[in-house]
């Protein structure tokens, strides 16, 4: 964490950020982190070394029985990942190797995605006969559109950082190398927005767009109470032991 900008980093490098279940472990807990610091106003995913993320490592899932693979696998990644798509502040992707599989999905969570210019983005499950797994299919479409989705999960297409720009998987391109200075200076450009308005509006978006509906309505509404007099008043007759006298308007 620098300052008012926090960083998750995915830190798989051999296996180019391929996660397994140790790794799911530790983006829960890393999210869990950063929604709880006050004093993040924004945040960049990324990867170290060479890669962003390969998606799913499969020699941690393809052992598993079907029971378990969807309940221990594809459940719980997408546990994590709709965690990561609601934290409080906005969030930054940082595409500095391809986002393919698992990698898109994970990118999917991001508010917005940096992508350098050799990046490139599809759904292959389908040849290696599963499916998308962590959302590819919901998030990803809600997101991307069904259109591009559907070219990549059903038609193969691997669409080159350019293409991914214009059919909007990315938001802004970078040469090879100059993917981080680019994320970084946007980050400080949103962190030096006003941080309880950006939350509120990244709350209302994703009720717009259906990531987000009853919890992030009723986070609203508890924000705005929060700030009257009946809640004082009401804490305070509750520590009191006294009947509440709620003020008028």
């Amino acid at each position: 964490m620098s300052g008012t900008v926090a960083e998750i980093v995915l830190a798989r490098p051999a296996k180019l950020n391929a996660l397994d279940l140790p790794m799911l472990d530790a983006l829960d807990g890393a999210v869990s982190a950063l929604a709880a610091e006050p004093g993040v106003r924004v945040a960049i995913l990324s990867g170290e070394g060479r890669g962003f993320c390969a998606g799913g490592d499969i020699l941690a899932w393809g052992h598993m029985e079907p029971l378990g693979f969807a309940q221990g696998w594809v459940r719980r990644g997408h546990a994590i990942f709709d965690g990561l798509a609601r934290l409080p502040v906005p969030l930054i992707a940082l595409l500095d190797g391809h986002a393919l599989g698992g990698g898109l999905e994970l990118a999917a969570c991001a508010d917005f995605r940096v992508a350098e210019e050799h990046v490139k983005f599809g759904f292959p499950e389908s040849s290696i006969g599963v499916v998308p797994g962590w959302s590819g299919t919901q998030r990803a479409a809600r997101r991307f559109g069904i259109r591009i989705v559907r070219r990549m999960a059903l038609g193969g297409e691997v669409l080159t950082a350019q293409e991914a720009l214009g059919e909007g998987l990315a938001d802004r391109l970078a040469p090879t190398g100059e993917g981080r200075q680019v994320a970084l200076a946007w980050a400080q450009a949103i962190a030096a927005r006003a941080p309880t308005a950006t939350q509120a509006v990244k709350l209302l978006l994703n009720i717009a767009e259906g990531e987000e509906r009853e919890g992030a309505a009723e986070a609203l509404a508890s924000a705005f109470v929060a700030t009257t007099a009946d809640r004082l008043e009401g804490v305070s007759s509750f520590r009191e032991k006294r009947p509440p006298a709620f003020p008028g308007r």
